[in-house]
């Protein structure tokens, strides 16, 4: 069922359930959050749930949603463990009763969006750039820009600094092989040649062998698509192997920072772009509430979750101004179809499209003294 067709379906649902008496306030609105808490990566899971929570506490303290109150509830998906993460999903349905969950990591929200669709739970994904979570569930959407708009950012990036001949290393899952083939797409689709494609596993330590294979391929630039720290460690061994062509990421934190150390230098990202400004207050009042309470600047995916919180919240606002069985995941839904404009962090608003994909602001940085330094905003068209 496309997103149109339950909408319109929602819509005649609430024309015949909705509109008359308000069901009763749950004491608590329940959002539900699966994030990598353990596992690899735990730096995902430390920065992306305090994000929400920060959220949460903020929406609390003004009173919460007409005096009801927000909870997060928080599984640990063990850095990308399918099983993990579907056995979280099915207790915030079950046990927690949540209506609204967000999901992280591509891995994960594959594992869980048909748990939402069965069960007609909201899903807003900040994390995860799979082209497989967009228009496969009317009850999937996404707050962070997809690979295959950020693989072709970083093709016109590279091409716009010379580079004919491109190689791409991922880790050995479901977002390196989309990465790597919404890349090739991309870079062969402007006439350029794809001259190697190499993948490792997640827990891998020892990475010499796809890089020697990569240093073989004689490219003019690298596509480095592994995330935390298997970033860093990759950049690192390209570096110490002898190879000096220019490096694109997108997926970089501190922890690679300071897994690949001196070899960061120069390193490029294009991700979704957040800074707190002056001509944004609420990105200034965000960040400094975040630094306050955590002793660090968020980083975007602390942004994505914590206006994950804030677009929840508001689509529950908006469902019970409708009256009936307003708390529901397809209540949830129709409100925000029937408007899909959200106050945003990131300045000014957000809007969803029709395929259910936020359209974030994407930008190149540059590594530089151990800080990504912000190169130009880019579209990849």
């Amino acid at each position: 069922m496309s997103k149109r067709t339950l909408f319109a379906a929602l819509v005649l649902s609430s024309a015949l359930t909705g509109g008359g008496a308000l069901a009763a306030d749950p004491e608590v609105y329940k959002i539900g959050g699966i994030f990598a808490m353990t596992g690899a990566s735990p730096h995902y899971g430390k920065v992306m749930s305090a994000g929400a929570q920060l959220a949460v506490d903020e929406i609390n303290a003004q009173g919460g949603i007409d005096g009801v109150k927000l909870q997060l509830v928080i599984e640990d998906h063990k850095s990308g463990s399918a099983q993990a993460a579907v056995a979280g999903m099915n207790r915030l349905i079950d046990v927690e009763g949540v209506k609204a969950v967000l999901p992280s990591f591509s891995t994960v929200t594959l594992a869980t969006m048909p748990i939402g669709d069965q069960k007609k739970v909201m899903m807003i994904n900040g994390g995860g750039v799979s082209a497989q979570t967009v228009g496969t569930s009317p009850y999937m959407f996404n707050i962070r820009s997809m690979a295959s708009d950020l693989a072709a950012g970083i093709a016109h990036r590279a091409a716009e600094q010379g580079a004919k001949k491109l190689a791409q290393i991922a880790i050995k899952s479901e977002f390196g092989d989309a990465t790597i083939s919404a890349t090739t797409k991309a870079w062969e689709g402007m006439g350029l040649k794809m001259v190697a494609a190499e993948q490792f596993q997640a827990d891998a330590a020892n990475i010499d062998t796809q890089v020697a294979k990569l240093r073989a391929s004689q490219p003019d630039a690298i596509a480095n698509w592994p995330t935390t720290p298997q970033a860093g460690l990759a950049v690192k061994r390209m570096r110490e192997l002898g190879m000096k062509q220019p490096v694109y990421c997108m997926e970089w934190t501190a922890e690679d920072t300071k897994v690949a150390g001196k070899h960061a230098e120069g390193v490029e990202v294009v991700t979704d772009y957040f800074a707190a400004t002056d001509e944004n207050p609420w990105s200034k009042r965000f960040a400094e509430a975040y630094r306050a309470k955590f002793g660090e600047m968020p980083d975007f995916y602390a942004a994505n979750y914590y206006e994950g919180v804030y677009v929840i919240a508001e689509l529950i606002r908006r469902a019970k101004a409708k009256g009936g069985d307003y708390y529901t995941g397809e209540r949830l839904v129709q409100a925000l179809w029937e408007n899909p404009t959200f106050d945003s962090v990131y300045g000014k608003t957000l809007t969803f499209r029709k395929n259910g994909v936020a359209q974030k602001p994407v930008a190149v940085f540059r590594l530089e003294n151990g800080e990504q330094k912000f190169v130009k905003f880019t579209t990849g068209e």
